[in-house]
């Protein structure tokens, strides 16, 4: 069977590494930003609206499609790429940082993860295998590997027996996934809705460097299409979440995809991919636009504010999105305190036309070498204190 994925670098500059992801499903050019669509769909946004912005790859959640619909209904009705509609890459998480944040509705063992649902109360067991077999199910270009995922502080001790336990957690799910993609379907192997469907491994270990290299060199050892780096955006200082960013990033193949997890502010993005990351997803953009947080070239921007009641200019004169090039700040901000659903859908179109923008000019300032340029800019107009945790 060819590889599943193909991933080739075509520019470096410093650390940076402008390249292409092939899947599937179509190519990503990287480095990347992956909007979040939970539950198969992108808050506030269509699926047209998602190819117009040229968006080329989202997320989906392997915890929340498992629970409802579930994933055997949708692997009847043609995988995910059918049942939302979406025909370019996807990835599916696992499901692992979902299940950290249950915290007293889960119990974690070396078999897997007992948790009740948030929907009715009903017992689930997640293990590594049961996480390959529904995304196999669900049909996913590209399926993470079930981790433990720790909170911030977190001692050298617990950070170790998490990191340890996602190591053996990723031999199990590598075995079960050759499985999957060697055999045809039966009782106990799911159908693969996505032939050729790749599988990321996840390095551990919070904020303890000698963690992290001995996570690295274990999954590294596993052998996976890409790697990620989790674990991170938990809390830590920003200042920490870099640097353990670009040790990490140092030890892992430079012939496969780096992907840091739920990470991504607008500062975030330049700064981690100087440090050697291709990709990355994040709930910030979406969110914040639901709550009237407009990002800009010039900083964030709060629509809810007075001061643009009468304020005729569009939320960025440098943008061009629909929102921008149609639609006023006063107007913005009259349908946000409205409560018109038509606000989310605007501010959301408008947030996503920016990350998406600022990681083009990301691949051109590397391209180019111009990355460090843009990375003042972003430092200046998105300064650390600003940002989120």
């Amino acid at each position: 069977m060819p590889p599943a994925l193909d991933f080739r670098v075509t520019h470096v500059g410093g650390h940076a590494r402008r390249g292409e992801m092939m899947t599937a499903h179509g190519a990503v050019q990287t480095p990347a930003f992956i909007p979040v669509g939970t539950q198969g769909a992108v808050k506030a946004v269509t699926m047209r609206d998602l190819q117009g912005l040229g968006t080329e790859i989202i997320l989906a959640n392997t915890y929340h499609l498992y629970l409802r619909p579930g994933d055997s209904r949708i692997a009847r009705l043609g995988g995910l790429h059918r049942f939302t509609g979406w025909d370019r890459p996807l990835l599916t998480d696992s499901g692992g940082y979902q299940v950290f944040s249950l915290a007293a509705r889960r119990r974690v063992t070396d078999e897997g993860v007992w948790f009740r649902s948030h929907l009715d109360g009903s017992s689930h067991l997640l293990t590594p295998e049961k996480v390959v077999d529904i995304q196999a199910q669900l049909g996913s270009d590209i399926a993470m590997v079930l981790d433990e995922c720790i909170a911030h502080p977190a001692g050298h001790a617990d950070a170790r027996a998490a990191m340890d336990r996602t190591v053996r957690w990723a031999r199990r799910a590598r075995e079960r996934f050759q499985c999957v993609m060697d055999s045809k379907p039966a009782a106990d192997r799911p159908l693969l809705s996505t032939p050729g469907q790749a599988q990321f491994g996840i390095v551990q270990g919070s904020v303890y460097p000698d963690l992290r290299e001995i996570s690295a060199s274990e999954t590294m050892d596993i052998g996976f299409d890409g790697y990620a780096i989790g674990g991170l955006s938990v809390g830590e200082p920003i200042a920490l979440m870099y640097e353990i960013v670009e040790r990490t990033a140092a030890r892992l193949p430079a012939d496969r995809p780096r992907y840091l997890m739920g990470t991504g502010t607008p500062a975030d993005l330049v700064e981690c991919v100087a440090r050697g990351i291709d990709l990355f997803d994040c709930v910030l953009p979406t969110r914040h636009a639901r709550n009237g947080q407009l990002f800009t070239r010039h900083g964030r921007l709060n629509i809810r504010n007075a001061e643009y009641a009468e304020d005729s200019r569009p939320p960025d004169e440098a943008c061009l999105c629909y929102t921008c090039r149609h639609f006023s700040r006063a107007y913005l901000r009259h349908l946000f305190h409205a409560g018109e659903i038509t606000g989310a859908t605007l501010n959301t179109l408008h947030n996503l036309h920016f990350y998406l923008d600022t990681m083009r000019r990301i691949r051109d300032g590397i391209v180019f070498g111009t990355l460090e340029t843009l990375k003042l800019e972003y430092q200046q107009n998105f300064p650390t204190q600003a940002q989120d945790p």
